[in-house]
């Protein structure tokens, strides 16, 4: 433990176990042992983690989403005082849909040291046990609950190239599984993942419309993560799918300008070639 004053305070995020206590690391531990004080979401797991490594439990705060933007002032005049503040979550990485962030940003703003203690993440553990591409991926944590930032974020994903990776509770799993599989195609690939590390881990595999077929079997319990494979790469666009296409969005009433636009987003074609076929399109209307 450093004594006040004595060096620089610097910020330690620690990464911790998702579920099996043994994937605690050497250096995670030693950070939470010589730490003064350990910004976590809830003290009662944070300490039972302590007094598993069998650790004394020093100044615990509560740092979760509601308490982390009133929490920075106290941290930042900890650190102010050399002392080291270790970051914690509930589980895996802080700052991964997990509190932690905001903090980090106002810790280096203030000119603070951050140190990161790397660790489990269910995101990373369930897309490499996935069997889709891991390659390239997108994290999206947990999708907005309802209204237009959850239709939004759907209809996003369902056009993403990149193997996409969620978070779920499991009583929306279905809910979902059913909202993408509606956006994306029932025969897109996706894996379920759900308690990962611990005694009943388990891994799915198949399609978003085999996945509805296997939430109305069972009941979801534990947490999930959602590895849904990438979007398929379109057809060339032809000429006439152009000149359809171009046809519909003006008739909406969209300007030759935005419909070239819009055309050219859906179809993944040059903004000119959609623009020059509306631009045909009004001169045979004029004929």
């Amino acid at each position: 433990m450093s004594s006040p004053d004595s060096s620089p305070g610097k910020l330690v995020l620690v990464g911790t176990p998702i579920g099996n206590l043994g994937d605690m690391s050497e250096r995670g531990a030693d950070a939470l042992r010589r730490a003064d004080a350990i910004a976590c979401e809830d003290t009662r797991r944070t300490g039972r983690l302590l007094a598993h490594l069998g650790f004394r439990t020093p100044a615990l705060l509560v740092v979760n989403d509601h308490t982390e933007e009133g929490a920075i002032d106290d941290i930042l005049t900890r650190l102010g005082r050399g002392e080291r503040v270790a970051v914690v979550s509930d589980a895996g990485m802080p700052g991964i849909s997990d509190p932690g962030e905001r903090l980090v940003v106002a810790a280096s703003n203030a000119g603070f040291v951050i140190e990161v203690v790397p660790g489990p993440s269910a995101a990373i553990t369930g897309l490499v046990a996935s069997g889709l591409p891991a390659g390239r991926f997108v994290f999206e944590g947990f999708l907005p609950r309802k209204g237009s930032g959850r239709t939004a974020r759907l209809a996003e994903i369902s056009a993403e190239r990149r193997t996409v990776v969620l978070y779920e509770a499991p009583h929306r799993l279905e809910r979902t599984l059913s909202d993408l599989t509606a956006g994306c195609g029932g025969e897109r690939r996706v894996a379920l993942a759900r308690e990962l590390t611990k005694m009943h881990e388990e891994f799915w595999r198949g399609t978003l419309d085999e996945s509805l077929i296997r939430c109305a079997e069972i009941e979801p319990r534990g947490e999930y993560v959602i590895i849904l494979d990438g979007a398929p790469v379109p057809a060339a666009a032809t000429d006439e799918d152009v000149r359809i296409a171009m046809q519909r969005s003006m008739t909406s009433g969209k300007s030759t300008r935005d419909a070239a636009t819009e055309v050219a987003a859906s179809l993944g074609v040059a903004k000119r070639r959609a623009y020059d076929a509306g631009l045909a399109l009004t001169l045979e209307s004029e004929a």
